[in-house]
């Protein structure tokens, strides 16, 4: 559903007039609406990361850079034109944080929040689920000052914050001078596969949210991700 874009009826419709893609599919008979909407609700995070993690272990990518990122998906269908004329406003978005290898351009790690807010909060967690398809001691992070948490290692591809428009800690100014390095070496510039990747899912699975519910919503993001590795 996600693939195609469409409603868990719009869906059902499309099978019945596809006889190619159910018998590729295997299907012996068509699932209505009600089916696939049940299917997607038992459909959990644990889940999707199994099957993330059972995708990825068949590819085996080894990484030495992984470019991390967060987008925005709008909480609605309705166009910003439709909005604007009826006064409606969201002050909330959802996000999908992904860490893309730079070599495979896979995404080898993903979670979900809510914006606007700081991508501070997405560095670990994206970390520790990345961390086992990068080359043992080697691999880096590659990402834009939104992740410039106290987290961040002295190896990481991460641009420091001014802040007070000053620079003091020995550390921050030593990774200013790697990064800097790395941006006249070209190396840095691989950080932008991670934005390509966040073009190519919002251009084909969609950039808004279609559940109602917030536990299904949060997990939208996982499922997007899960598809584009799955599309490549």
């Amino acid at each position: 559903m996600f693939y195609v874009r469409k409603s868990y009826r719009d869906m059902e419709e499309w099978l019945l007039a596809s006889d190619a893609i159910v018998k590729e599919l295997g299907l012996k008979e068509i699932p209505d609406h009600s089916t696939l909407n049940r299917t997607y609700k038992r459909m959990r995070m644990k889940l999707l990361e199994a099957l993330q993690r059972q995708l990825l272990d068949q590819l085996q990518p080894k990484e030495l850079g992984i470019a991390f990122d967060t987008t925005g998906f709008s909480p609605t269908q309705a166009s910003m034109h439709y909005l604007a004329r009826c006064g409606r406003k969201y002050d909330q978005y959802y996000k999908g944080g992904y860490a893309v290898g730079v070599e495979s351009q896979l995404i080898l790690a993903s979670m979900s929040g809510q914006g606007p807010g700081a991508d501070t909060g997405f560095l670990e967690p994206l970390r520790r689920k990345a961390a086992r398809y990068g080359v043992r001691g080697q691999w880096m992070v590659l990402a834009d000052r939104g992740f410039d948490a106290r987290t961040v290692r002295p190896e990481d591809l991460i641009p420091p914050i001014r802040r007070g428009n000053t620079m003091k800690l020995p550390q921050r100014i030593e990774r200013m001078e790697l990064v800097s390095a790395a941006r006249m070496d070209g190396y840095f510039g691989q950080r932008w596969k991670v934005e390509t990747v966040n073009s190519v899912i919002k251009r084909k699975f969609g950039d808004d949210i279609r559940s109602k519910k917030p536990s299904r919503r949060n997990r939208e993001p996982i499922v997007k991700g899960l598809i584009y590795n799955i599309h490549v």
